[in-house]
Formats: C-alpha cells, structure tokens, sequence
C-alpha cells in the first residue's frame, strides 16, 4: 500500500474521471474507489488522535483521559486475554509480520494505518511489531482480587523504577503469585517502560495500587501472614514458613522499608549477603523470597 498521495493526485485524479465516458464504469470505479482506501491512511503528525498517542507517554494525561498505550503483538494479545477495552488501534503495515495479520482482522475495534514514518513518532521502544493500541485503564481495587485458599501476595513499597516494578511482575507471572499490591508508588503502572519491562506480565496479574494503610487492613483481613524484608533482621528468608497465606513486603534499594511496615508485619526476614555490598537489586531479592516460597509449597502444587 502506498504510504501517501500529494493533493495534486487527488486532483488529477477527479478531472481524470470525469472525462471518461460513461460507458467504461470499470475504469471509473478503479480511479475513484482506491484513492479513498489510500487516503484512510494517517500521515501526519498533527492529526489529532496522533497527537493524542503522543501526549499519553505523560503520567498527567494517563490519569486525566484514563488512557494507555500498549505497543506490540505479544504485550497487545495477552491485555486482549484479561479483558482489557480497547479504544484505538494503529497499524504501521511494513512493520507488520504476515503471520500477526489475523489478529489485525479480528480486532474489535477500527484500525487506522500510518506510515513508517508516522509510526516511528508513535513507538515509545522503537518498531513494536508494527502495532500500537490505546487501552481503557482498568479500576482494579483490593476487593475485586480473588485469592487462592493458600494465597502469596508481593507487597511493593514506594517502587521508583519503571525497569524493577516490571521485573517484578515477571516474577509474579512465573511464580504465578495472587495479586502484585503496589503501594505508594513512586512510577506510574502503566508507564510504557513499565509495560515494556515486564513483558506483558502486567496484564497476566491482579495488580492493585493502593496505600500502605489500606494495603495493611486488607492483607489482615485476608488473614494473610505479612513478612517484611529487611537487611538487619534476625531470620533468614528460607528459615520461615511459608506454606500458610503470606505477604512479602519489598522497599527500595536505597532507603529499604519504612517504619510503618516493619512495626506492622508479622516477621521480618533477610536475604544474608556475604559480598562486599549489601544490597540486592528489589526485583532480584523480591524473586529470591518469592521462589523459596514456591519451593516449600512444590511448585506444581
């Protein structure tokens, strides 16, 4: 398809019809139907909706318009599994691999083309597979999330990173954790670094973001076992139980977790380091706790 036609075409292309008889239908219909195809394609960045794409990469306009981008085939199918609304989808065709073309088909909403051009203006990381949507942001609340009979929760306190919070979500989906609780976060869920970083994970998750506070009375009310990580505590991480409902709580690298949970959890533990530096990236440490929990519980179980 082409990538776009000057106004001077369109113009030639009216005088051209116009003077053929009208007997030969079959030349007019091709000269007057293709160039309307072409013209559907968006070819320029001051088209509305694709300066709107663009304003979505800031938090400010996420929240205001309650809007997200997702950009990729992979990242784009599993938010379409969980039940994500799709409002706009936008498709640069050259980029686009044969084989994903029939999930272009059975979108449940119009897909707009745009150019190579158009399309490398749009992608937050570069080419994206050729396909960029924009996404209803879900309402997901603590009590919406279902929970196992013997749940594992990761509780993230004030998460700064895009990169960490995705790796952490990466965890959750291979551990196949119940929920991802986000508290006080310092980065915004749907950043597309965020989205990027985990791969999709955050649409495979219950992922709630709420306040330390109301994170604390829900996990009580669960009945669920709250174990704080921290770099001074007297337990090892493998030396605690955690075959009964449990919570482990993850602060940042650099100030670790505050006062509020660590007076407030049930136990703290620690990750014993033995090299020179004593600090884990959040993300690994939060991997480390969470297998060993799917180690006693056997995995498969």
């Amino acid at each position: 398809m082409p990538e776009k036609f000057p106004t001077a075409f369109y113009e030639m292309q009216d005088a051209f019809a116009s003077s053929i008889p009208a007997g030969t239908w079959e030349i007019k219909l091709l000269v007057i139907y293709l160039p309307d195809i072409y013209q559907k394609m968006l070819t320029s960045l001051q088209n509305p909706r694709i300066k709107n794409v663009l304003k979505l990469n800031k938090a400010h306009e996420r929240r205001v318009q309650g809007l997200f981008v997702i950009e990729g085939i992979r990242e784009l199918s599993l938010a379409m599994e969980a039940g994500y609304a799709l409002r706009e989808v936008f498709v640069c065709e050259k980029l686009l691999d044969t084989a994903d073309k029939a999930l272009i088909h059975g979108l449940p909403v119009p897909v707009e083309y745009v150019t190579p051009e158009i399309f490398e203006k749009l992608a937050y990381r570069g080419k994206a597979d050729g396909i960029i949507a924009v996404a209803v942001l879900p309402r997901l609340c603590l009590c919406d999330v279902f929970l196992s009979e013997t749940p594992f929760v990761i509780v993230l306190e004030a998460v700064e990173k895009p990169g960490n919070l995705g790796a952490v979500l990466r965890t959750a989906d291979a551990a196949r954790v119940d929920a991802v609780v986000v508290c006080d976060p310092q980065t915004d869920l749907y950043n597309p670094n965020t989205i990027r970083s985990s791969i999709g994970c955050v649409f495979t998750q219950q992922v709630v973001v709420c306040t330390s506070e109301e994170a604390l009375q829900w996990l009580k009310q669960q009945g669920i076992r709250i174990h704080a990580a921290e770099l001074s505590a007297a337990e090892r991480y493998y030396q605690t139980d955690f075959t009964v409902p449990a919570a482990v709580v993850m602060g940042t690298e650099a100030d670790g977790l505050t006062s509020f949970w660590l007076h407030n959890a049930d136990r703290r533990i620690k990750i014993p380091m033995q090299g020179h530096i004593d600090s884990l990236n959040v993300s690994v440490a939060t991997a480390v706790i969470t297998f060993e929990a799917m180690r006693q519980r056997g995995f498969d179980a």
